[in-house]
């Protein structure tokens, strides 16, 4: 079951990566230049409270380098990527077994 979920969640996010992907693309080419979506902007599209809410609760650990560097990367990358890089580790979890031939226990 958890791996049904799993490669479900992957599909999914993999999907909106695919979407993702070709809004940034028809943008680009109606805008003659490269727009690409940020985390930060996607998030604060869905839900701008929680984002406002992630960075008082992140900065006090680390001496704030769990915030600067490490979160500010993170939301500064294509949507569509971590997006697309989430569905592939979720599908790669959710994948069965290759079954052992032989004897090999």
């Amino acid at each position: 079951m958890i791996r049904f979920l799993l490669r479900v969640i992957g599909l999914f996010c993999l999907a909106a990566a695919f979407i993702l992907v070709i809004y940034d693309g028809t943008k680009s080419i109606a805008g003659n230049n490269i727009y690409l979506t940020s985390v930060r902007d996607l998030w604060q599209l869905v839900n701008g409270a929680s984002l406002a809410k992630l960075q008082p609760l992140l900065s006090p650990y680390a001496g704030g380098l769990l915030w600067d560097p490490g979160a500010v990367t993170i939301l500064s990358a294509p949507s569509w990527a971590l997006l697309g890089a989430f569905g592939i580790l979720c599908i790669l979890m959710g994948r069965r077994k290759k079954p052992l031939i032989g004897y090999a226990r």
